[in-house]
């Protein structure tokens, strides 16, 4: 699950809301906010503005 949001967000090469990253991933919200708070913790994942995110350089 994880690999695959941090995946989608690779890919996009820019800041992802949650709900855009549900999409393209084809998963659902809930799971892929889930998903994020534990790729931030982990320190892959950052937020740049509110609400997106994109993956830690």
């Amino acid at each position: 699950m994880e690999e695959m949001v941090f995946k989608v967000l690779k890919d996009a090469g820019r800041p992802l809301k949650s709900a855009e990253i549900a999409e393209l991933a084809g998963l659902d919200k809930k799971e892929v906010d889930k998903a994020i708070r534990k790729l931030k913790k982990e320190g892959k994942v950052i937020s740049p503005k509110r609400c997106y995110y994109a993956p830690a350089e």
